[in-house]
This record gives structure tokens, sequence and C-alpha cells, in this order.
């Protein structure tokens, strides 16, 4: 695993974080979530490919 996915994902969880609070304070609740799911669908479409890649590695190691 690379060290760039992690500083990625963190990335995304801090800006995420900001926006949730700027959007809450602004009584902006619905679009605080929206902004939340959002940064959780980023992340997932992420960690996909490194997970296809773990299967793969899987797959070569046990000769499947």
């Amino acid at each position: 695993m690379d060290i760039e996915l992690v500083f990625k994902i963190a990335a995304i969880g801090i800006i995420v974080a900001v926006l949730n609070q700027l959007l809450i304070r602004s009584g902006r609740e619905d679009q605080a979530m929206l902004t939340t799911l959002a940064g959780l669908i980023v992340v997932l479409y992420m960690l996909v490919e490194v997970i296809a890649n773990l299967f793969d590695t899987i797959k070569t190691a046990f000769n499947l």
C-alpha cells in the first residue's frame, strides 16, 4: 500500500470535515450530509482499485 493513498484519504477527510462544519453552522444540514456522503463515496471509489489489486495478488499467490 502506498503512503500517498493514506495522505489522499486524510486530505479528503479534513476537507469534508471543514465543509461539514461550515454547512451545519450556516443552517444547511441537508447539504452537510450530502457533502459527507460524497466524501465517503470518493474514498470508497479510491479503495476499490486497491482492493482489486489485493485480490489479484492473492489469486496469483495461491495460483487460483
